[in-house]
């Protein structure tokens, strides 16, 4: 606004000078009105300089990302911390936040852009001015109506006056011109659509109307993401280097229905968490571990590293793809403490807030397909694991207890194991001793 108050006076000042000069005077007195209107706008913009935001570092094994969208577009006022774009990785989703209050000036990326850490991104003008200017229309209609008349721009002024100036008068035509004539333009038209033969249309009358197809053959292709990328190569990868085999076992659930039941509306009363089997099951799993090491454990070139810890992957479905937050020390936590910690992980990973922290590491893994009713299953194992169990849907079925048939809730659960790092016993042995805890919690509370 000050750039162009000041334009016009000069510009003004340099018009009303120029009524009792020569065309000469006029044209340098012009120049020099302009050469001061350019200085004046080159200290004003020196009020407000924009800022350009780069991409951010993201993570340490992490150089580039693709930009998926664009939260705030240019011309959009935004906050301090606001989120502006977001950038897909293949692990995480990396926000991009504006580092103070102002207005985006200009995208340097569009989005499905391959960007790097560190690359310019957009530019930010700062401020409460880069606030202002958010609604461009209905600002320039105030300022003109706002401004006093003797600074306002005339948008009608006269370019700079030259000695030779134009003998022209208010854009007036030469004598001696005429306009052109449109009428002829529009009647050589229509004749030539009367000219048209008769032919060519009884031919398309005669040619048949093509037969419609039965049902609908469109076909879409979308861009993977660079999530479904990652996971795509690397359960593929396990495929490839793991000597995978997959055993299975049923389990009477009846016990643990029965606690759960019984003891599910306390638990959410005092500690504000459901009671689910997912909790039972990875206790289980803890304690089965302590008993088979192996299956704790990873191979790391040509050595086997077994751990006393244990770090339980849980696999989680997002829209986006499958994702293992991991439950750190799992071994040392009871049924509440897992049940809170899967609780809050699962929330994260579902809101897309998930870091690199919550899914580095892991020992050991637990799928749960019984939530979309799967009955049968074979998992693929995380790489570096050396197992992954995996549970499925209760159903009832005739067993036989005690010699007598009676109707169960059975579930299935299978383990895949690297069969590298464990051998059939060993396998067999954690998959019976995970079917002991469940068909008998209480033996969970004499475990070593």
């Amino acid at each position: 606004m000050l750039s162009k108050r000041m334009i016009a006076v000069a510009r003004g000042r340099a018009l009303q000078s120029s009524k009792h000069l020569t065309p000469a005077a006029i044209s340098r007195g012009w120049n020099i009105a302009n050469v001061h209107a350019r200085h004046a706008q080159f200290h004003s913009s020196r009020l407000l300089q924009a800022e350009t935001v780069k991409v951010p570092q993201m993570a340490e094994s992490i150089s580039e990302g693709t930009l998926k969208s664009w939260t705030k577009q240019v011309g959009d006022t935004v906050s301090a911390d606001e989120e502006v774009a977001t950038i897909e990785t293949d692990k995480i989703d990396v926000t991009v936040n504006a580092p103070m209050s102002g207005k985006i000036v200009k995208h340097l990326a569009n989005e499905e852009d391959t960007v790097s850490v560190g690359q310019d991104l957009f530019v930010i003008e700062p401020g409460e001015a880069g606030e202002s200017a958010a609604a461009p229309s209905e600002g320039e209609k105030s300022k003109d109506t706002s401004e006093p008349s003797d600074q306002q721009v005339d948008k009608k002024l006269p370019s700079a006056p030259t000695p030779g100036g134009d003998k022209t008068e208010g854009g007036r035509l030469p004598p001696g011109s005429k306009p052109e004539e449109k009428g002829e333009s529009k009647k050589e038209d229509k004749v030539k659509k009367e000219e048209k033969p008769k032919k060519e249309e009884k031919k398309e009358k005669k040619e048949a109307a093509p037969r419609p197809a039965a049902g609908s053959r469109g076909e879409t292709r979308v861009k993977m993401s660079r999530m479904r990328l990652r996971i795509a190569e690397r359960l593929k990868e396990s495929q490839n280097a793991a000597a995978s085999l997959t055993t299975f076992n049923e389990i009477d659930m009846s016990s643990l229905m029965d606690m759960r039941k019984k003891y599910k509306d306390q638990v959410l009363k005092e500690h504000e968490v459901k009671l689910g089997f997912m909790s039972a099951f990875a206790k289980a799993c803890t304690l089965a571990l302590k008993e088979i090491p192996a299956a704790n454990a990873s191979i790391e070139g040509d050595e086997i590293v077994y751990r006393d810890y244990v770090d339980l992957s849980v696999a989680v479905a997002t829209p986006k793809g499958l994702v293992t937050p991991v439950v750190r020390n799992a071994e040392g936590m009871g049924f509440i403490d897992i049940e809170k910690e899967i609780s809050f992980l699962g929330k994260k990973a579902r809101d897309g807030k998930l870091t690199l922290e919550d899914m580095a590491g892991g020992t050991f893994t637990i799928s749960n397909g019984g939530v979309f009713g799967s009955l049968y299953g074979t998992p693929i194992i995380n790489l570096p694991q050396a197992a992954v169990l995996g549970m499925h849907a209760i159903k009832e079925k005739p067993v036989v207890v005690n010699g007598q048939i009676v109707i169960r809730p059975i579930m299935v659960v299978a383990l895949t194991y690297d069969h590298r790092l464990l051998d059939g016993r060993e396998a067999v042995t954690f998959l019976v001793r995970v079917k002991e805890y469940i068909e008998d919690p209480r033996k969970m509370l004499l475990a070593p």
